[in-house]
């Protein structure tokens, strides 16, 4: 019988951070396109684009509030003065109007006339690279400054329940957005260890959610 490790399980917490860097650089690539005329959109792909966009955001938002409320406390009480989260809470600060103007401006491209699609997608394709940029930074800072320290301070049991209770927290964009996304970013032994957490779910999850994802990110991303 194996023994229960005593180190935090962050493959989870990895895999996630992967899958929000990645949408956001693909999201950019792709608005940028629009901007330039040289990727066609009507009404219905401009609806899907937004709900993306939407579904995103509420993802980042939800991460970054479940950090502050749930995870960064319990670092703390067992890290003390070898965790500073300062730094990563200000950056949450920063993100959370950063994410606002992404919102504002992928309505404007939504509800804008056609005559002014590439206005309206240069200026959204701007702030999508600026959230991207400020979120690649703060996850390098955050996996290499605070992941060791968890690592080293808190109990894998500690973090066990951290994981129970941001999985139980209101706010976040669900399961239909956010499972397809990182088992598509998942390496194929992150996948076994992830199904291995999970258990037979995981895998009948996937494949209920995965063909109505498939049709959104085509309708998206063509």
């Amino acid at each position: 019988m194996s023994c229960p490790t005593t180190t935090p399980n962050l493959l989870g917490l990895r895999v996630l951070h992967r899958t929000m860097r990645a949408d956001l650089h693909r999201l950019t690539a792709l608005v940028e396109r629009l901007a330039d005329l040289r990727a066609a959109i009507g009404t219905k792909r401009a609806k899907a684009l937004d709900a993306w966009i939407r579904g995103l955001c509420a993802e980042i938002h939800h991460h970054h509030l479940a950090e502050d409320e749930i995870a960064w406390p319990v670092i703390e009480r067992h890290a003390g003065a070898a965790a500073d989260l300062t730094g990563l809470s200000d950056d949450h600060a920063a993100l959370g109007p950063l994410l606002a103007d992404v919102r504002k401006a992928s309505t404007a491209l939504v509800r804008g006339p056609s005559a002014e699609l590439p206005a309206q997608a240069g200026a959204l394709a701007g702030r999508l690279a600026r959230l991207r940029d400020t979120l690649d930074e703060h996850i390098a800072d955050e996996e290499r400054e605070i992941f060791p320290i968890i690592e080293r301070y808190v109990p894998a049991a500690e973090w066990d329940a951290v994981t129970r209770g941001v999985a139980r927290m209101a706010g976040g964009p669900g399961p239909a957005f956010q499972v397809p996304r990182i088992l598509d970013v998942a390496t194929p032994e992150e996948l076994a260890a992830l199904r291995a957490e999970a258990g037979p779910l995981l895998p009948i999850m996937a494949a209920a959610l995965r063909p109505g994802h498939r049709r959104r990110e085509r309708l998206v991303f063509g």
